[in-house]
């Protein structure tokens, strides 16, 4: 099904920011580009690792009006997402692994006025979000196994990239976008982008970039210079 191409969009995560400085960290990644803030909320449970809640949205919604992409790998999603509605995110993402009731939290992120998303774990098969097709504003493939920033992408998730691409296409959702999450870096973006994903979370790459303005620009025009993807 041929279609406008979506835009390539930047979303650094703040999880690799200097939380001493992160205002500052988030203030820096926007004037060099940055399109969203993808803000990875972490409890320990669904998840090895924590990382912060609703009140680190809320400090940063004054100091960008950059869209706040909160990405929550959470357990018992819904009893949090009026919070971080509340805080200011334009997106929320749930894990289908994480809710038994996948649909009614889609469901209460557009009613509480903001745009929903399904994350899938590398593990999980794209089928989970066949049903909640009419839901969907964004499909977020983890391309690492969650819970820490700095990981390597896992290279046979582009298959999954493409089936869920074509997948999206065949039922006409030609403007739901994928965003990859995971060891992204100029040279993995170019094979995530040739695969149908277009937007790029990436962490370390951006905030501990010598040249963050250039690592941006890099990983944004990396579809521009093919390559033919090593999977295995």
């Amino acid at each position: 099904m041929s279609h406008t191409p979506l835009p390539v969009l930047i979303a650094p995560s703040i999880l690799s920011a200097d939380f001493g400085h992160l205002a500052d960290d988030v203030r820096d990644v926007v004037n060099r580009g940055a399109d969203w803030i993808h803000v990875d909320v972490m409890d320990g449970r669904f998840v090895p690792n924590i990382t912060m809640g609703p009140v680190v949205v809320e400090g940063i919604r004054p100091v960008t009006d950059r869209p706040l992409d909160v990405h929550l790998m959470i357990v018992e999603p819904e009893r949090y997402l009026e919070d971080f509605a509340r805080a200011g995110a334009e997106r929320i993402s749930v894990h289908a692994e994480a809710t038994p009731h996948l649909h009614r939290a889609l469901e209460m992120i557009h009613g509480l006025g903001k745009l929903a998303g399904v994350a899938l774990n590398p593990s999980t098969p794209v089928s989970a979000i066949y049903h909640v097709a009419e839901n969907l504003d964004l499909v977020l493939l983890m391309t690492v196994n969650p819970g820490f920033g700095g990981q390597s992408f896992i290279r046979p998730m582009l298959t999954k990239i493409r089936e869920t691409r074509d997948w999206l296409d065949r039922q006409g959702l030609t403007h739901v976008p994928i965003e990859v999450d995971g060891g992204i870096n100029p040279e993995t973006a170019k094979w995530a982008i040739e695969s149908g994903a277009t937007v790029m979370v990436a962490g370390s790459a951006i905030f501990r970039a010598p040249d963050r303005t250039l690592m941006i620009q890099q990983i944004r025009q990396a579809a521009s210079h093919p390559s033919v993807p090593i999977s295995r």
